[in-house]
Order: C-alpha cells, then structure tokens, then sequence
C-alpha cells in the first residue's frame, strides 16, 4: 500500500517526504511511523535518489509523538513504543545511503525536533522553533536527543534546552550549532532546493562515510578516528566517484557521480 501520511515527490534525484498529518502538526501515530519508514526504505533502495529532504505539510513541520495515541497514554511501556518506532525511525535516518535534510518551518517539538536533528543538514525558517518538551510531561528527550544534543551544542547548553523545555528560535538554533542554517521564511523552499540538488550531484557514497566518519569520531579517540579514516579512505580509493572526480578535476570539466 502507499503511504497515506507521508507525501512523495521526485525532483532530479531528490526525493522530498512531506509528513502530512497537517491537523495534528504532524505529530507521530502508527500510521505516520509506518509510512516515514517505508518512504524511507524506498529511497534507500531506489538507485535513482540522490538526496532526501524531509518536510512537513501545513503549519509546523512535526509536533512529537501525539499523546492521543492510546500507545502514548500515562500506564503504557513507552520503552516499547521507543523500541519498536523511535529507534527504528533514528537507525534508519542514520543509515540512509544517501544525504538527507530537514526543511523545518513552524515548530519542531520533541520527537519533531530529535527527527529533524538526526537529519544530516537542517535548514530552518526564521520563523521555526525547536522544543525539547519533554520535561513539560515527565519524560526524558528520546529519538536520541539525549546524545545529539549534548554533542551538538555541548553539555551546559544541552541541559539548559532539554531541562527548562523552552522554545528556540531558529536563529538562535543556527547561532550554537545546533541547525547548519537559519533563512527567511520566503527563502526556506528556494534554499533547501537548491542545496538539496548541490548535494545530489555530489559523490553519495562519500557523503554518506563522512557522516559516518564524523559520528564514529564523536564517541573515539584520535586514533580511534583516524582508524575509521583509513578504512573509509581505502574504500573510497577503489570506487568509481574517485576515479571520476579525479578524471574530471583532470580535463577542467564538472564531475559526473554515479556511485552509492
């Protein structure tokens, strides 16, 4: 069955899914969990993906988990929910073969945020805001907020965000590292096509060990780091987008990338 909560659309290699619960902000059901992670494994294996962005339809790009959700209600495992949805839905963002973005207007709050924070590049409008909003219900960050944040901002301003639960501007967002960048609202859909492209033209397989190079140093020591670089580096020699990218650096002419 296609997906009824995710929409799909297909630009030049760039595949762009639209979370589209947009009279609930987007907030996670079954529904919406079942159709990102087929959306997702289908751009994983189609050939022709180049780059995934993912947006969110109507007001806000994604409000968390809804706490309608009779999964979601105070007495239930939450552990299992995060088991059995969460952890899949950062495993396979993490793992994508290909870049991917988040296109972030509106708010992004708790799991939202943690979504659009395991994204590989988050391009925001100014208008957007980010909301570590667990702490307003008794609960801890998940979708591995507990790790990015900290990683991403540091340990002061991590706990500042996931303790207090209170709003941050885009801007500010852009400002300690949290987001690559903060646009105007007129620009965010201009921005994030034109960067998406910019990275679909780019060696994917590269991309994608960079990312892997860079999350692996995160929890390594320098020799640790310099291991992992060695052994994607000896990879890299042996593709196709080596070859080519030196060939076309060679001739003065824009390299061609078919590798993934």
């Amino acid at each position: 069955m296609p997906p009824t909560t995710v929409t799909v659309a297909d630009d030049a290699g760039v595949r762009t899914l639209t979370l589209d619960r947009p009279a609930a902000l987007n907030s996670f059901d079954a529904g919406l969990h079942a159709d990102l992670l087929q959306a997702l494994d289908a751009a994983a294996d189609d050939a022709s993906v180049r780059c995934v962005v993912l947006a969110g339809a109507g007001r806000a790009f994604c409000a968390g988990q809804d706490l309608s959700e009779p999964d979601a209600a105070p007495g239930q495992d939450l552990g299992a929910l995060i088991e059995r949805r969460y952890a899949s839905l950062v495993r396979r963002l993490r793992s994508m073969p290909v870049p991917v973005m988040a296109a972030v207007h509106g708010v992004a709050a708790g799991a939202g945020a943690s979504l659009a924070l395991n994204c590989d590049i988050v391009v925001a409008a100014r208008s957007a805001s980010f909301i570590q909003a667990f702490s307003r219900i008794g609960l801890v960050p998940d979708t591995a907020a507990t790790w990015l944040l900290p990683q991403s901002v540091g340990r002061a301003r991590a706990l500042g965000l996931a303790l207090l639960g209170d709003r941050l501007p885009a801007a500010e967002a852009e400002r300690i590292g949290l987001i690559w960048q903060c646009v105007d609202d007129t620009e965010l859909a201009a921005t994030v096509r034109a960067l998406a492209a910019r990275l679909a033209a780019m060696p994917s397989r590269a991309l994608v060990a960079t990312r892997r190079a860079i999350d692996a140093a995160l929890a390594a020591d320098t020799e640790a780091a310099l291991r992992h670089e060695t052994d994607a580096q000896r990879a890299l020699g042996h593709a196709a987008d080596f070859r080519e990218g030196v060939a076309a650096f060679a001739d003065k002419r824009p390299p061609v990338f078919g590798d993934r």
